[in-house]
């Protein structure tokens, strides 16, 4: 796995934070053995009464991403590393019982003060309704843009405040 690690806010990971960092998610590769040439991004923040760490692993049609906050640079990156397995051991577990596949097989704009602060590039991967949903899940995200495989039409899953999902289906003109 090829892992890049930064820091931010003022924060430059030493080599035993990248090595500690190395070391944690060295346990994903064993999960995701039929994963070939997987990268992650690993961010690490600090504030100033916590560390925080954010993980992003882009795979084929699925992303993992984590974050945590901690008193200790170690101790998030712990977390952080714990999130993904969970993440992908209940993706794997979901995706056998209800859709009788094998799970992973292969290796937030926030506005300020109407300003656009990032923009964000999506690659639109066919998938079914469910399979949207449980990227949205695993992203920990309220909504999804996926491409639906039926229809070929770009669409938005999202999750209603009853506790619901909805799917916006979108019509070119």
């Amino acid at each position: 796995m090829k892992v890049e690690i930064v820091g931010k806010n003022g924060f430059t990971p030493s080599d035993a934070n990248k090595e500690y960092a190395l070391k944690k998610l060295s346990k994903l590769e064993g999960i995701l053995t039929d994963y070939e040439n997987l990268s992650a991004r690993v961010v690490c923040k600090v504030y100033k009464a916590f560390h925080k760490v954010e993980v992003t692993i882009p795979a084929k049609n699925i992303i993992l991403r984590a974050e945590v906050e901690e008193t200790d640079i170690y101790a998030a990156i712990d977390g952080a590393v714990d999130k993904l397995v969970r993440q992908v051991r209940h993706y794997n577990d979901r995706m056998k019982d209800k859709l009788g596949k094998k799970g992973i097989r292969t290796t937030e704009i926030q506005p300020e003060q109407e300003r656009v602060v990032r923009d964000k590039n999506v690659d639109l991967e066919p998938m079914t309704r469910e399979e949207a949903i449980d990227q949205m899940e695993l992203l920990g995200h309220d909504f999804f843009i996926y491409l639906d495989k039926e229809t070929r039409k770009t669409n938005v899953v999202y999750l209603r405040n009853d506790g619901n999902y909805a799917v916006i289906e979108t019509n070119a003109k």
